[in-house]
């Protein structure tokens, strides 16, 4: 497992106890005592560290080369997944995966941006930055979903829409603008989850929902701090002062009312129990969906809008 430069230090120490337990397997000296208080340090140290990030930890943590994808999700949360393919203008986007499937008891519309694991993969999926057609994809699977009164989850991390020439040359903010207006007038509950980066109108193009979630270690930004960086300082080394200016964490965002609600992670992150992390987003999702369930058409509509129009209330 790729290990993060703050996470060394733990590391090297639980190297140093793996060691000390061959050196007793390989000679015969009993040395439980010493290994069990070494252990009880490391996990002291553990649960110290990771409950004192900062934010420009938490931003490697969330970019994470091994943390679940939307695929991985799909398979931790859900059954009878069936993938609804094209925009019906002639591409599939892979950045943007889709389809109706079976959460619980509940069916669902589960859409989401997908990352890869490896360069290969991630070509595949280009790196989870949508193109206009993604989000067209996205919003045919709203209306869908709308039709047969199925509520809309979707989970979000792109580090934005993908910027290219072709995807202006294609309408990008058209079409994410589009699914801002659609959502927004969508009568069925939407459940938003932020699980690993939700940068720019990217991930908004997926987030006007009733209930907007994060994963405790994700983070939602309207630029990303190395962004931020260049345009301020012209220096994108200074991320990490941008990371903490801009309030992208989830304990910032659930304070200021940008978010509902936050969804606990493994100690360490999503990528160290996949199975943990599956089972506490299923929960949050199916508790949300729970809440919102029998409101009419038009009152969901309402408070989503009220929703919407209270943030970026600030006092001087």
């Amino acid at each position: 497992m790729a290990i993060l430069e703050f996470e060394k230090p733990l590391y090297e120490i639980e190297e140093k106890i793996k060691e000390l337990k061959k050196i007793s397997e390989s000679s015969g000296m009993d040395v439980s005592d010493q290994v069990e208080l070494f252990e009880k340090q490391a996990l002291e140290y553990k649960n110290e560290l990771y409950s004192n990030l900062t934010p420009a930890q938490r931003l490697q943590i969330a970019r994470h080369s091994e943390r679940p994808t939307f695929l991985d999700y799909v398979k931790l949360m859900t059954t009878d997944f069936i993938e609804l393919h094209g925009d019906r203008e002639g591409t599939d986007d892979r950045a943007i995966i889709g389809g109706v499937a079976k959460m619980g008891d509940q069916n669902v519309m589960i859409i989401g941006t997908q990352k890869g694991k490896s360069t290969k993969e991630n070509l595949i999926y280009n790196f989870g930055m949508p193109q206009p057609q993604g989000y067209r994809k996205a919003l045919r699977l709203f209306y869908h979903a709308n039709k047969f009164n199925m509520p809309i989850v979707t989970l979000i991390d792109t580090p934005g829409a993908y910027p290219g020439i072709k995807a202006e040359e294609t309408a990008q903010g058209t079409a994410i603008a589009v699914n801002l207006r659609e959502m927004a007038k969508l009568g069925v509950p939407i459940i938003a989850v932020i699980t690993g980066e939700g940068c720019s109108g990217g991930a908004l193009g997926l987030a006007v929902a009733d209930k907007v979630l994060m994963l405790e270690h994700s983070y939602y930004t309207v630029i990303s701090p190395e962004g931020c960086a260049s345009i301020l300082w012209r220096d994108a080394s200074k991320a990490g002062v941008a990371a903490e200016a801009l309030k992208i964490t989830s304990e910032d965002l659930l304070g200021l009312e940008i978010i509902d609600g936050i969804v606990k992670e493994p100690l360490g992150g999503a990528h160290n129990d996949y199975e943990m992390i599956g089972k506490n987003l299923q929960e949050a999702i199916l508790k949300s969906i729970n809440e919102l369930k029998g409101t009419a058409p038009d009152k969901l509509k309402e408070e989503r809008y009220n929703k919407f129009r209270r943030m970026g209330v600030f006092c001087q």
